[in-house]
């Protein structure tokens, strides 16, 4: 997508430059989030946002691509940390979903941990009220799933032209991710990136019964108001 990736491994330290152009990334990202929420969407114009941090529009398009880009950064810095660790990450042997969702794990793991679920918290709200980031979203998500696709055929041999399997699984990670996400939206007070990892578990540990689920199974009963 172009877009810087996110801050390196806990340890390492950029060069001064580059902290310098991360703290204007992130300043960007966040009194985006600040403004549209306050002011909405559409009414906060590109040059607005840049006079509030003090930049250009020039500095701007370096980091983002768009309004919508910088609003939804925060879900999709992790999805590109996802692909990152999918590059490096060995095998194993074991099923391809449960390499997956051990990368999307590591990629959580790297998001900050306060920061980050702030924005996502405020990125999702924006999203419920515009539609142009949906449909950025959905553009971002079919580049990442070919992107990981691409990983998996080049380090893994498989061959995703003729064979499902691989697609699915990608498309299952994603479905079982967007259920953990909604979940951890929802909780009562202020959510962590540790829960939503214990989510992305449960939603993904609930993937294989989902497929056998039957359809005869007994209605459950409805819980009694209180």
């Amino acid at each position: 997508m172009g877009n810087p990736r996110p801050s390196p491994e806990p340890g390492s330290r950029l060069p001064l430059r580059e902290r310098k152009k991360q703290r204007t990334r992130e300043a960007l990202v966040d009194t985006a989030l600040e403004l549209f929420t306050e002011r909405g969407f559409q009414g906060v114009t590109l040059d607005e946002l840049c006079d509030a941090v003090d930049t250009s529009k020039r500095t701007f398009f370096r980091h983002f691509s768009s309004k919508e880009d910088v609003a939804m950064t925060p879900l999709l810095d992790l999805w590109r940390a996802f692909l990152d660790d999918l590059e490096t990450r060995e095998p194993g042997g074991g099923p391809l979903l449960d390499l997956l969702q051990e990368a999307l794990l590591a990629a959580l793991d790297r998001m900050p941990a306060d920061q980050w679920a702030a924005r996502v918290l405020l990125s999702r709200g924006l999203a419920e009220h515009t539609p142009s980031m949906d449909a950025h979203g959905l553009r971002f998500c079919r580049d990442t799933t070919q992107a990981a696709l691409g990983v998996l055929e080049r380090r893994l041999g498989l061959t995703t032209a003729d064979d499902p399997r691989p697609r699915l699984a990608i498309d299952m990670l994603v479905a079982a991710f967007h259920c953990a996400l909604d979940t951890w939206t929802s909780t009562p007070g202020a959510p962590t990136r540790g829960a939503l990892a214990a989510h992305v578990r449960t939603a993904c540990a609930a993937l294989p019964g989902s497929l056998t689920l039957p359809t005869d199974a007994a209605p459950q009963e409805p819980s009694p108001s209180r």
